[in-house]
């Protein structure tokens, strides 16, 4: 089993089922430091997980539930978000008791682990798979392997501005991303760059056609209205439309040099709906430069990985 993918995203193989279902076998896990993977049951209230193991109890003492726990970097929240869903642990004890057996296992040795043999071998620029585990206004913490997070700062997720990372995520989705910077254990994403740029978005639409986007912003000189994440267009201003309201717009223009799609609002409701999986133009290798501005346009967007 990798230990390279977020937690959930694996699936056990043959060796690591044997290792679980025997005294013996979880005995040789221990020694050998193996990376094994099952549910979170439940949380006690001293914030001990307890891991469903085949043959025996597992627990998770709280100080071994996530790296930055003991030392008060880290909330107890890491370890309740957890509950009913994959960990990744290593097998830090076997104690026989007169009731059974107990597994006392680590989740935090297990992101060290991930930390020393993946995040490692990262740099700026890599484009790797992520899990969202959960959102906050500024920005999605997303799981890149064995619980490991890193933070995906909210202008850095799509190119057309968003009030809140909801808007383009739910918690659980599997997503990819592009490591944005490396600062010791702090690892910052980036995901607008493998939305594509604003000449492939384009591509997807034709002056006359009517489409449907989504009003993002209202200003005084017109609407902006999102088209597809990375791509907006400015429309002219309607009476009572609102912002996050879905609109039927006539595509009046286009214009490269520019980088501007003028827009016409056709028709506009309120329909709520939840974000749907991102669709790609990178999902893997490397980006050193993307430059999302179109060759002729005089206004250059680009971002560089160090």
């Amino acid at each position: 089993m990798t230990a390279f993918l977020p937690e959930g995203k694996r699936i056990h193989n043959a060796a690591n089922l044997t290792a679980l279902c025997s005294f013996e076998g979880l005995k040789r896990a221990m020694e050998r430091g193996d990376i094994l993977e099952a549910k979170a049951l439940s949380c006690d209230h001293e914030h001990n997980l307890k891991v469903e193991l085949p043959f025996c109890r597992g627990v998770i003492p709280r100080e071994e539930g996530a790296l930055g726990i003991r030392e008060g970097n880290v909330r107890d929240i890491a370890l309740l978000s957890r509950v009913g869903r994959a960990v990744c642990f290593t097998v830090k004890d076997i104690v026989q008791e007169d009731d059974g057996v107990t597994a006392i296992l680590s989740r935090a040795d297990a992101q060290q682990k991930c930390a020393g043999q993946y995040l490692s071998a990262l740099r700026s620029g890599d484009v790797i798979p992520a899990r969202v585990t959960h959102l906050e206004p500024f920005g999605a913490f997303c799981d890149i392997g064995c619980g490991m997070v890193a933070l995906m700062p909210i202008d850095s997720i799509s190119v057309s501005r968003i009030e809140h990372p909801d808007e383009r995520f739910t918690v659980g989705m599997d997503i990819f991303a592009v490591i944005k910077s490396i600062s010791g254990s702090r690892v910052t994403l980036s995901h607008k760059e493998l939305l594509g740029t604003w000449k492939e978005n384009i591509a997807r639409f034709s002056i006359g056609d009517t489409v449907t986007g989504v009003i993002r912003s209202i200003e005084n000189y017109g609407a902006f209205v999102e088209l597809a994440p990375n791509l907006a267009g400015l429309a002219e201003l309607r009476d009572n439309i609102h912002v996050g309201d879905t609109a039927a717009v006539y595509i009046k223009s286009i214009l490269p040099q520019k980088m501007k799609v003028k827009l016409i609002i056709i028709d506009h409701f309120y329909e709520p709906t939840l974000p749907e999986a991102p669709e790609y133009f990178i999902t893997d290798g490397h980006i050193d430069r993307f430059v999302y501005s179109p060759p002729d346009c005089a206004k250059v967007i680009e971002t560089e990985f160090g």
